[in-house]
């Protein structure tokens, strides 16, 4: 017996109509921006071999990965995420190019998610890759980049988040933790636990980085809060970092976009994977991150090409689930419903191609009777209907 023959997979979604088009939608605009920066499409396969993943930041879990087994019995892994296939994909195919290479990519990942959480296995994803340089100027450009894609989703209701993973990683290298309570500390500080991570830094005693940990994810705001994460600790590093930030942070303001940026040093996801600027970006009416980004110079070195690099990459879902309830993007009717007589069908569906070579949305019918047809355009929405026979005549409705 058949059980699973008409629902799709947990995690997974049909998408129809309204939904394929808003998504088409978001796509298009965000690959005109990166094309409008010089960046060229990548596409890698949907099937990779286990070890691309399996490097020393190990940041995807083997659990969180759909896996299978090839012919020859080697183990391969469904997409989780772009950016570690592109790396592999640089580091074999794109060592004679000149610096820097500017990707973009717009495909499927595929993550196993905790049940009940409420968010898909499949992720539709588009972002960029800005590889080999590790200048000031490139960690602008991507944010950029990130702005002009959040502006072109929400003209006025974005939010870009900016920190730097240096920050955190100093207080870590000052705290003495081993591996197990950094994770701890992460995870807490990434989701605000604010009670966990005291109780759990209050057993480093006066230790001036536990203390500084403890306010982390409180400094959250505007470029003040560099001053107060310099009080609360510093050193040589901290001050690179900080200062690292406030030079962002004032290019921001040059750009125009300063208002729409909060600094935040909680920033802490993915603290094996990024080495110096972090990026998050929100939109109004969806509760989690839609972008999300930043340094990572050690990546491609994992791959036998020690290049620096950054990018970010989009949540086309969680896009689209915005837009769409701003608007609704249900396809329009066709312009005209061409019905042919009996036979001159052959001439009704070139006649169809004549008017869509003039720009006219034009659906052959394919019903028996010039009542039929016209009953169905009525329910379309389409408002007029062309007979083909020795002349063309027009109803319209």
């Amino acid at each position: 017996m058949k059980s699973y023959d008409l629902i799709s997979p947990e995690g997974t979604r049909d998408l129809i109509l309204g939904d394929c088009a808003v998504v088409r939608l978001v796509e298009k605009r965000l690959h005109d921006i990166f094309r409008s920066g010089g960046y060229s499409e990548v596409i890698t396969p949907g099937l990779e071999f286990y070890d691309v993943f399996n490097q020393k930041s190990r940041y995807f879990p083997q659990e969180t990965m759909y896996k299978l087994v090839d012919g020859k019995g080697r183990l391969l892994v469904v997409r989780p995420d772009s950016t570690m296939p592109i790396a592999r994909v640089v580091s074999t195919r794109f060592r004679e190019q000149p610096l820097p290479i500017r990707l973009y990519y717009s495909q499927n990942v595929f993550r196993i998610k905790p049940s009940m959480r409420g968010r898909s296995d499949e992720i539709r994803q588009t972002g960029i890759e800005l590889i080999g340089s590790a200048s000031r100027r490139a960690d602008l450009e991507v944010i950029y980049k990130a702005i002009e894609v959040l502006s072109s989703c929400e003209k006025d209701n974005y939010r870009l988040e900016i920190g730097h993973i240096g920050y955190f990683k100093e207080l870590l290298n000052a705290l003495g933790a081993d591996p197990d309570t950094v994770e701890q500390i992460r995870s807490f500080i990434e989701v605000k636990n604010y009670p966990a991570l005291n109780d759990l830094l209050d057993g480093f005693g006066e230790n001036p980085a536990a203390a500084a940990l403890k306010q982390l994810p409180r400094l959250f705001g505007g470029i003040e809060v560099l001053d107060d994460a310099d009080k609360l600790f510093s050193n040589n590093e901290t001050r690179r970092v900080l200062n690292e930030l406030k030079g962002i942070y004032s290019a921001a303001e040059e750009m125009g976009s300063a208002d729409k940026i909060t600094i935040d040093l909680g920033l802490v996801n993915r603290m094996d994977y990024y080495t110096g600027i972090v990026i998050k970006g929100y939109l109004s009416g969806f509760g989690d991150s839609v972008l999300s980004g930043g340094r990572y110079d050690k990546l491609l070195s994992e791959y036998g090409y020690d290049m620096p690099a950054t990018g970010f990459a989009v949540n086309v879902d969680a896009v689209a689930k915005v837009m769409r309830r701003s608007d609704d993007h249900t396809p329009a009717p066709a312009d005209v419903l061409v019905f042919g007589e009996e036979g001159f069908e052959a001439a009704a569906v070139k006649h169809c191609s004549e008017l869509a070579a003039k720009g006219e949305i034009a659906e052959n019918s394919v019903d028996d009777t010039i009542e039929e047809a016209a009953a169905y355009a009525k329910k379309k929405g389409i408002k007029r209907v062309e007979i083909v026979s020795d002349e063309i005549r027009i109803i319209n409705l």
